[in-house]
This record gives C-alpha cells, sequence and structure tokens, in this order.
C-alpha cells in the first residue's frame, strides 16, 4: 500500500509548483538527533527536574546554570548533519516546487541543507543574544564556554529558542499562516501534531491535498488526504 501512496505524492508534487512543508522533531531523527517524546529522548530520562521545567522560562531565569548544563548535554548537536529528507526539500525549493518550510526543530538543519525560505517557529540554537546589548554569539561560543555564557558587557546570553511560557514570535506565525493556507499541497511529516500552537497551524490549509508522514498515529489522520505511516527518509529517498 505505501508504494502505491509514495507514486501518488510523487504525481501531485510533479503537478505543482506551490507546495509547503511542515515538520517536526521526526525529520531530523535520522540525523542522530532524538526525538524528545521517543524511547530515549528527553522526556524519559531521570534529571532532577523534568525537561518542561528545565526548558522553561522561569528556570532559565532563576537557575541559569542548571538550565546551560542540560542545554549543552541534550540540546546541542552540533555535529548533526541534513540526511535524505532536508536534501530533497532543498532540491524542491532550488526547482521552484516547494514555497516554503515551517519547522518545530531549532536545529537549524534545513539552512545548513540549503534551503532559504523556513520558519522557525520554536526559534534556533544556532543564534543566542546578550539580554543587555542585544549582541549576537554564535553556537560556537555557548559551546566553549564553562557555566553561564556572558558578554562583554556583563550580560547573560540566551538562546534564541522559545522555552516554555514564551510566546511565540508574530511575524514567524503570520508569515507561516500565509504559507500554510495559500499551498496546493501541505505536506506534514514527523510530527506528532501534539505540541500548540504550533501543531493549530496546519487547520489554516485549505486545499484538498493534505499529506501527512509520520511513523505513529496523530489525531490529525483522518483529516489527511494521504495518510503514509512510515520513515520521512523512506519516502524521500523516493522522490
Amino acid at each position: 500500500m505505501i508504494p502505491e501512496k509514495i507514486t501518488l505524492l510523487k504525481k501531485w508534487i510533479s503537478e505543482s509548483s506551490n507546495i509547503v512543508f511542515f515538520g517536526g522533531a521526526g525529520v531530523s531523527t535520522e540525523s542522530g538527533i532524538p526525538d524528545f517524546r521517543s524511547t530515549d529522548g528527553l522526556y524519559h530520562m531521570k534529571y532532577a527536574f523534568p525537561p518542561e521545567t528545565i526548558l522553561s522560562h522561569h528556570f532559565f531565569m532563576e537557575r541559569t546554570k542548571e538550565f546551560y548544563d542540560f542545554y549543552r548535554d541534550k540540546m546541542i548537536y552540533a555535529d548533526a548533519k541534513p540526511n535524505i529528507t532536508h536534501k530533497k526539500l532543498r532540491e524542491l525549493e532550488e526547482k521552484g516546487k516547494l514555497k516554503g518550510i515551517v519547522t518545530q526543530n531549532i536545529d537549524g538543519l534545513h539552512q545548513m541543507a540549503g534551503n532559504v525560505e523556513v520558519l522557525e517557529l520554536h526559534g534556533s540554537i544556532l543564534r543566542n543574544y546578550c539580554m543587555k546589548c542585544g549582541r549576537f554569539f554564535n553556537l560556537d561560543y555557548i559551546k566553549q564556554q564553562q557555566g553561564i555564557p556572558h558578554c562583554d558587557c556583563g550580560g547573560i546570553i540566551k538562546p534564541d529558542v522559545v522555552l516554555y511560557e514564551e510566546g511565540l514570535d508574530d511575524q514567524v506565525i503570520n508569515r507561516s499562516l500565509e504559507l500554510i493556507s495559500n499551498s496546493e499541497i501541505l505536506i506534514v511529516g514527523g510530527t506528532s501534531l501534539s505540541v500548540y500552537p504550533a501543531a493549530g497551524l496546519i487547520r489554516y490549509y485549505r486545499g484538498n491535498k493534505l499529506v501527512l508522514i509520520n511513523k505513529d498515529k496523530t489525531a490529525y489522520d483522518g483529516e489527511a488526504d494521504l495518510l503514509i505511516n512510515t520513515r520521512l527518509g523512506e519516502v524521500f529517498q523516493q522522490l
């Protein structure tokens, strides 16, 4: 059944020049970055505090060193490289078919693969800013520092990632809504669609070619026009 579904997806893609991809953690698992909710993901690891607490705004502000100990250990995968899904999405953009990527990931692998129009709903580990003067710092600086990274001005540096208790960027949301609502084909891949408000964005899709690719079931399976329950890499390898 899956080969027939992939054949249909290939046909849709060949006939369209207005595709948007919405992706989650499953996009990057084949690059060696574990899914938070997988068996070996963060939600199944034992720490003094649960990940949701450590990755919250109040924890960052009140226990900054503990935040960074966890962040450097479990959130940064600096050696990860783009996989077949990232590379195929770049090819689709280069051919003028893919109009943009809306991602829940913070790893920057889409940009590393060469994609240009990437909307990062939850920010990126590649960008870091001084909370006092706003100076930019790259990921290497964060990795090289011990304890809490500080700017020359004395301010604490914060990763440009959306923590629990923080809101999403309005400009990123608005552009994402524009892409999704105007797309002919919306391919949703590698996401459980359980993290809100990000997951709710796909409800703004108005077309009739909603493609959902995910190994496990999601609450949106019944709304998909094409449902493929397998790894993203298996599908994109054949596109």
